[in-house]
């Protein structure tokens, strides 16, 4: 029975590692989405135009 134990806990290892990093990629991705809006909003402004963020209005 020990030796199935240690293939168990084998096997849970690399599984929380590959959550981690799918985790680490998920946040990344959101955080450059962010970044990515925000350099576009930045460069509009620094344009000298006043219209830069879309406005939202309620649909019917």
């Amino acid at each position: 029975m020990a030796a199935r134990d240690d293939k168990n806990t084998s096997r849970r290892g690399p599984l929380i590692a590959l959550g981690i990093i799918v985790l680490l990629f998920v946040v990344g991705w959101a955080l450059a989405r962010e970044l990515y809006s925000n350099g576009k909003l930045e460069d509009c402004l620094l344009s000298g135009r006043t219209n830069c963020e879309p406005i939202q209005t309620p649909s019917h």
